[in-house]
C-alpha cells in the first residue's frame, strides 16, 4: 500500500522509502514519526490517504 498527499500529489511506498528524506526502504508508514511532514509542501502525515 502507497499512501499520498492530497495537496501536491507526492507518494510514500513504504518498499521503495524516500531515501532523499532519509527514510530507508522497507521503512512501513506506521514507523514514520508522527511529525513527517509532506518533503513537497509541508502537508502533515495525518492527512495522507492509502492508495
Amino acid at each position: 500500500m502507497k499512501y499520498m498527499c492530497p495537496v501536491c500529489g507526492y507518494s510514500y511506498d513504504p518498499e521503495l522509502g524516500d531515501m532523499s528524506i532519509d527514510i530507508s526502504p522497507g521503512t512501513a508508514w506506521e514507523d514514520i514519526p508522527d511529525d513527517f511532514a509532506c518533503p513537497v509542501c509541508g502537508l502533515g502525515k495525518e492527512a495522507f490517504y492509502s492508495i
